[in-house]
């Protein structure tokens, strides 16, 4: 007993010396950063949350988030709402000075219990200072600086205006700030009208929005109500027999409220996008786009009847579809089977092997190092250092073209074209595409066995459709105030040179191939040139194609979350499938062009080839590799005589 009264001892000592230390430095921050603070009435100002009008190409409206609103106070709201939120995370608001110093203390115990963080300490003070001047960044400095303003706030403010200011700032998941905007979007009604159990289901929203939205996941969303409604009969708001009657009544969504399958995906990618154009939004705006609603819906079309039909018997759950004009601007976007069931976009967020859709970019490399269609190669077993590289059907063809080599997908010929040309080179050529992703600097890139997304593998083939310029993926295209005002506007659609036109030619003509008596056979459209690349992972796990034309560049992949193998998918089969019926109404009735022939020798523009790196690598905050120099020889090397 006396052991654990010392350590209860140096416990309270250890505390209570914490918090004088915290009480110091935030006294010493408060000086620091108090002149730079706003006044307390220009936060009220701002407060209303804009109306964020997302458009299709066409005009077409995709979504609606937000209200055009003032700030709803407290006392407009109905009692239940603001006590669910009190019940749930900050049962002491009306009694501490912005840090709850037993709660603190009660969260500090229970997770130095359990090992690890099961309970947080933070007030609603604490959150609001937080989501109005700081970044989520985990620090202790980042804390500080969140206490120090939660105390500045409490200074300034009276508690029913930092509740209401919380209560219009918090984000509640679907692209909803605030309990006005997330009534309409989830109830179709405003905050001032909600019932118990709505107000519940708000509340547990602030625990996880994305997990709990009711958007997402229905039935997960109801139970954390009745987790918040036992809160507030706990907190001593509600009887449990009220309690108990609201359970009864399960909340339903509006319809308005349900997701937009056909654009969700995309709508959901945008609305992180415009931070990056305008900052913060403090007042409504209209963001025109580069969705064209007719290819969105030839994609959904196509994803889903393929996995409808296929899907099952063999073996694959999800797939994703993105579709890019030869400009780079975003047409459609697919990231997976079903929005409402689960908003993680495969198409921008999974990382997967992209097998033989990756061997296009190896091959730029050695066109830009000699290499050419018709030099030979000899398709032989090879042993490096133990590794033994294998055909897919397991036979080799002897000596081969390198065109043929491509056409036909044969890993061999890959490896070795990868050791001649060097994995250096091969990196610079796929960060001079647009690829960010974390590449392997050894031979497997001949294989495609580093992850990327299916948004910058298809991105990578922009160039050989537009004639080897440089272009950006985008999908904004204008922004604009409510009040006509344009806070964005994209100018320009070329970075400039970045693959040489005689290589573009080669690369088209290589690949071209491939679709025409390749693996990419079933990708075939009639009466129009197509040119792309399957691509398989190791045990099927991923299957992909990357197909274009003179006017459209799309890539198809399908697999499964958990990373499951399918029962034998090929990217030359369900992929290629599915591209091709997505590509066949995408195209019907567009002018029939060729692709870029032009094999003429030109010099690259390395001044544009280092604009388009760089605007990529701020795009994806900061990774990027800068481009090499490139030779063209003018004899015709074979590999034959490579140490195998």
């Amino acid at each position: 007993m006396r052991r654990v009264a010392r350590i209860t001892k140096y416990f309270v000592k250890f505390c209570v010396g914490g918090l004088l230390l915290l009480g110091i430095a935030s006294a010493i921050l408060f000086l620091v950063l108090a002149p730079g603070l706003p006044d307390a009435e220009e936060l009220f100002q701002a407060t209303s949350r804009a109306e964020i009008v997302i458009l299709a190409r066409d005009g077409s409206a995709l979504s609606r988030t937000g209200v055009g609103t003032r700030m709803i106070t407290v006392s407009e709201l109905p009692a239940h709402l603001p006590q669910a939120v009190l019940a749930t995370e900050d049962r002491r608001f009306y009694r501490h000075f912005g840090m709850d110093v037993t709660g603190f203390a009660r969260a500090l115990v229970a997770n130095i219990h359990a090992g690890r963080v099961v309970q947080g300490g933070s007030t609603i003070t604490q959150q609001l200072a937080k989501n109005l001047w700081l970044t989520p960044e985990r620090s202790i400095i980042r804390k500080l600086k969140e206490l120090m303003l939660a105390v500045w706030l409490e200074a300034r403010l009276e508690k029913r205006q930092i509740l209401a200011l919380y209560l219009n700032r918090v984000y509640l998941g679907a692209g909803s700030y605030g309990v006005e905007a997330a009534a309409r979007r989830y109830f179709g009604k405003s905050a001032r009208a909600v019932t118990l159990s709505e107000a519940a289901l708000l509340a547990g929203l602030l625990k996880a929005p994305s997990r709990y939205a009711p958007t997402n996941d229905l039935r997960r969303a109801r139970g954390r109500a009745a987790e918040v409604l036992d809160n507030m009969v706990e907190a001593g708001y509600l009887t449990r027999q009220r309690a108990a009657a609201a359970k009864r009544v399960p909340t339903r969504l509006a319809k308005s409220a349900k997701p937009n399958a056909g654009s969700g995906y995309f709508v959901d990618w945008i609305e992180m996008q415009i931070p990056l154009f305008i900052g913060r939004i403090d007042e409504g705006i209209v963001v025109r786009t580069t969705l064209d609603p007719a290819l969105q819906s030839s994609a959904n079309q196509a994803l889903s009847k393929a996995l409808t039909k296929h899907g099952k018997m063999r073996s694959v759950g999800q797939g994703a579809l993105v579709a890019f004009a030869p400009d780079g601007a975003i047409r459609a976007m697919v990231g997976g089977r079903s929005y409402k069931a689960s908003q993680y976009n495969r198409a921008v967020q999974a990382l997967r092997q992209p097998g033989s859709a990756f061997k296009p970019v190896v091959y730029l490399a050695a066109m830009e190092d000699g290499l050419r269609p018709d030099s030979t190669v000899r398709d032989a077993p090879i042993n490096i250092d133990g590794w033994r590289p294998r055909n897919f059907d397991g036979k080799f063809a002897g000596d081969v073209t390198v065109e043929r080599a491509l056409a036909r997908s044969i890993n061999t010929v890959a490896v070795k074209v990868a050791k001649r040309v060097g994995p250096e080179k091969i990196v610079s050529a796929a960060r001079r595409l647009g690829i960010t992703a974390k590449l392997s600097p050894d031979l497997s890139l001949a294989l495609g066995a580093s992850e990327v997304s299916l948004f910058e593998m298809t991105a990578a083939y922009l160039p050989f459709a537009n004639g080897g310029m440089g272009v950006f993926p985008y999908g904004v295209a204008e922004i604009r105030a409510s009040s006509g005002e344009v806070l964005y506007r994209r100018s320009g659609d070329s970075l400039g040179r970045i693959v040489d036109a005689r290589d573009v030619g080669w690369m088209n003509r290589m690949l071209s191939a491939a679709v025409k008596d390749g693996t990419g056979r079933h990708a075939r459209l009639e009466g129009r040139e197509v040119a792309g690349k399957t691509g398989t992972s190791q045990d099927f796990r991923d299957g992909w194609f990357i197909g274009y034309s003179a006017d459209l560049v799309a890539g198809v992949w399908v697999g499964n979350d958990d990373n499951r193998p399918t029962k034998k998918v090929t990217g030359g089969q369900l992929p290629a499938t599915i591209w091709r019926d997505f590509a066949a109404r995408a195209t019907y009735g567009h002018t029939v062009r060729a692709l870029p022939r032009d094999e003429a020798p030109t010099a690259p523009k390395a001044a544009n080839t280092r604009s388009l790196l760089e605007e990529i690598t701020t795009f994806f905050s900061g990774i990027g590799a800068s481009r090499g120099a490139w030779q063209h020889e003018s004899d015709q090397p074979s590999l034959e005589n490579d140490n195998d």
